[in-house]
This record gives C-alpha cells, sequence and structure tokens, in this order.
C-alpha cells in the first residue's frame, strides 16, 4: 500500500511515503487475526464457523444479538488500538474517541439530531401517503425492555462503527491523503459494508455513503467522534422505534407497528426509509444547519494538519 504526500511547493513532486501504508496493514493484520481468532474459537472450528455464517442471514436480530456481537467487536476494536496506540505513542484522544468526553454534550447533541432526522423522514412520507403507524406493537414493562435494550445495542454499533471507519484508518489516512479524501474513502468503505446486508440496495448504499460523510462532518467540526455516535444511535433507534427496517433488516420487539404503500424513492421499499429520497434532503439540510452551527475545524489536531 502506497500513498501520496501533498506537497506545499508546485514545483516539487509528490513526496511517496510507505510508512501510512504499514501502518494500516499493521493495524488491519492485527485486528483481522484477533478477531478471526476469536471467532474461530466461538464457533468451534472452521466448519462450524462457516455453517454460522451461511445461517447468519436468517438470524433474528434481537438486541441480545446485535449488542453481544457489537460488544465483542469493539473489545476486540479497542484491544488492537491501544496496541498500536503505544506503539505510535498515541491514546484514544488522538483518533477521535476521549472516553473523558463519553456520553457528554456533544453525544446527546448526536442523539436528539439523529432522531428529530429520521422523524423527519417519516413524517415527509406521512405527509406524501408513504407512511403510517397502525399500533402499538407491545405494552406494559415489554416497552421499558425495548427501548432500553434497543438504546444499549444501537449505543454499541455506533461507538463500535464509527471507532472503525472514522477512528485510527480515518486519523492515519488524513495524514497521508488529507482530511476529506480519506473520509471520502472511509465512506465509500462504509458504504460497501452496509451492501452487503442481506436486503440492501445501491441507492440505500449509496445514501449510506452520504451517512458518513456527515459523520466526518460532525467529527470535524467537534473534534471527536461521540456526536457521531450520538448521531448513529438516535437514527437507528428511532427505526426501530416507529417499527421500519435498518439497512434492510426487519423490525423486532419495536414500540409501533408502521406499514409503507408508494413507490420506492419515497418510501425505501425492504430497504427502509435510508432508501428514500427524502433522506437525500434530510441529511442535506442537517449538513447545512450543522456547518453554520458549528463552523471551526476542530479535527485533526493542528499537528497532524500541518504533516497532512
Amino acid at each position: 500500500m502506497i500513498f501520496v504526500h501533498r506537497t506545499n511547493s508546485a514545483a516539487n513532486l509528490p513526496v511517496v511515503s510507505t510508512e501510512v501504508g504499514w501502518r494500516l496493514l499493521r493495524f488491519l493484520a492485527l485486528y483481522g487475526v484477533l478477531l478471526g481468532g476469536l471467532a474461530l474459537v466461538r464457533a468451534g472450528g472452521v466448519r462450524a464457523l462457516g455453517e454460522l455464517y451461511r445461517n447468519q442471514a436468517h438470524m433474528t436480530m434481537t438486541p441480545l444479538v446485535m449488542g453481544g456481537s457489537e460488544a465483542v467487536n469493539l473489545i476486540v476494536l479497542c484491544i488492537v488500538v491501544a496496541v498500536i496506540g503505544r506503539w505510535e505513542r498515541r491514546g484514544f484522544d488522538d483518533y477521535g474517541l476521549p472516553l473523558r468526553f463519553a456520553l457528554k454534550r456533544n453525544f446527546w447533541i448526536g442523539s436528539l439530531t439523529g432522531f428529530l432526522t429520521i422523524s423527519s423522514t417519516l413524517l415527509g412520507m406521512f405527509l406524501l401517503h408513504g407512511f403510517r403507524v397502525t399500533n402499538v406493537a407491545i405494552h406494559g414493562t415489554e416497552i421499558v425492555s425495548s427501548l432500553v435494550g434497543w438504546g444499549v445495542a444501537f449505543l454499541l454499533v455506533g461507538i463500535f462503527e464509527e471507532f472503525l471507519f472514522r477512528g485510527y484508518i480515518q486519523y492515519t489516512l488524513t495524514s497521508a491523503i488529507g482530511y476529506w479524501p480519506a473520509a471520502w474513502s472511509m465512506s465509500c468503505l462504509f458504504g460497501l459494508g452496509h451492501f452487503l446486508n442481506s436486503n440492501e440496495n445501491l441507492l440505500g448504499s449509496v445514501v449510506v455513503v452520504l451517512f458518513g460523510l456527515l459523520l466526518c462532518l460532525f467529527l470535524r467540526r467537534t473534534g471527536d467522534l461521540w456526536c457521531a455516535v450520538g448521531f448513529h444511535l438516535g437514527y437507528d433507534w428511532g427505526q426501530m422505534l416507529f417499527g421500519v427496517p435498518d439497512s434492510g433488516i426487519p423490525p423486532y420487539h419495536n414500540l409501533l407497528s408502521s406499514s409503507s404503500s408508494g413507490p420506492q424513492w419515497l418510501t425505501g421499499g425492504v430497504v427502509g426509509p435510508e432508501a428514500s429520497v427524502l433522506t437525500l434532503v434530510a441529511l442535506l439540510v442537517v449538513a447545512i444547519v450543522f456547518s453554520r452551527r458549528y463552523p471551526e475545524i476542530r479535527y485533526p489536531a493542528p499537528r497532524l494538519r500541518a504533516e497532512s
């Protein structure tokens, strides 16, 4: 892997460096070995792991299943980042996840923004006669267990996916090719990862790429990943609350039952609202408002900006 450093002099050719490539390769290799080895141990061998992978598409995605899987992934990721960070003499703060800011102001701003974004999208569908809430799906203590269970599960999803796609790799790529080229690269990988979901389609994956860029904007303007983590949580939690598919995954143990009808460009079909044109509008509005509210560039740190 070879990346090109930008140069301040137009007369000089770009300086080619393999250092960043080796750093990324080391990170990916360590993460892959640890996660793959753990998966083999848990499954009981290669054959059992293959069988588990084939049956995954038919598995019901409950809060326990999702949360447990994301917790394991997150633990492995944090171990790898801690080890790599020790080698590079950096910490979680440098990679965008300062633990002292966990679940504080930026997180709650992101959570509220994410929930309002999915809510306004579904409201637009309702006004265009493409979506309606039909019933309350659960009652009594099930409401609390559902809201809390999905909240914890999506919190783990948000931390893991943001730290994986916009943590160490985003930081390292930025030092080689600049912030936004790195953000585009990671957002495209983010969209590709969602495209592998069983019911996902091309439009939904393209929208996920734009989601990724919006989350990169949050990182750029707030200085850390907690606003992006909150947005991720609020948006996904809102989809489950309203009983709509999430990246093609059917809702389970959701508070409300709902139905959609009309063209796929409006409703997103089996993929869910993320494949709706209205989501594009909602993301654009959020990006404009957020850019005006947070005009200052806070990430990466001045030292890294000087190196890129």
